[in-house]
């Protein structure tokens, strides 16, 4: 579904990424992971469309989509969940999800009361202006707004960022719901040992490039593996 080559991209003269590669099949949970620093959101924004790449590919459904605007990229079925959130502050919760929904008609797997449905908070909160919900009613909000556009692949910049270990669970929970109604998902976080629980490959990016792909299995058995690129 999502295919990435040898990916290059800068901050000005500065380049950040060097040799990128990944790919993430129909179904698929698989998780971008490293140290900070290393070029994880530089990853995302780049194939967003946020960052323009000066090299290699991205593909997505098997078209070139690769420096395209990023409202194209969007449009080609990937939701955003960005790193920070950024909900709109001053809608409410329902203005925020119908902003960015694709089904206004009514049509598609993902509706208000299907978010509902996945985050019942928000429903009890729907009413509520984004600058009223907590760290963590946010991040449920950015995932159902990301959501609501009925993405085939989903991606989430640093999932469980900053919240607390019970809100932390609930998201784990519903990224493990989704995966079992066969959504593919690319998600950054540190929680290694939660990833690992569902995820079904990794990717480990050490100084902008990708140097490592395996299992869930591999990569919590191999101890050298983690002192090596995940220990700061």
């Amino acid at each position: 579904m999502l295919s990435v080559r040898q990916l290059q991209a800068s901050y000005g003269a500065a380049q950040v990424l060097f040799d990128v590669s990944l790919e993430v099949n129909a179904g698929e949970v698989v998780t971008l992971i490293g140290r900070n620093g290393m070029g994880k959101t530089t990853t995302i924004r780049s194939i967003m469309g946020l960052l323009r790449p000066r090299g290699g590919e991205v593909r997505f459904d098997g078209a070139a989509v690769t420096g395209l605007a990023p409202y194209r990229i969007a449009k080609t079925g990937i939701g955003l969940v960005p790193e920070g959130r950024q909900i709109f502050p001053t809608l409410t919760v329902e203005e925020n999800l119908v902003a960015t929904a694709s089904n206004r008609t009514g049509s598609g797997r993902w509706t208000l009361d299907a978010v509902y449905d996945l985050f019942p908070r928000l429903k009890e909160r729907r009413s509520n202006l984004g600058t009223q919900l907590s760290g963590g009613e946010q991040q449920m909000l950015a995932v159902g707004r990301a959501l609501m556009t009925n993405p085939k692949l989903l991606i989430l910049d640093e999932a469980t960022e900053g919240l607390a270990p019970l809100i932390r669970a609930e998201i784990w929970s519903c990224l493990k719901r989704l995966k079992g109604e066969r959504q593919s998902i690319l998600v950054i976080d540190k929680n290694i040992g939660a990833l690992a629980s569902f995820a079904d490959r990794h990717v480990i990016i050490e100084k902008g490039r990708s140097v490592w792909t395996g299992t869930s299995e591999e990569l919590m058995n191999d101890t050298s593996l983690k002192d090596r690129y995940l220990h700061v």
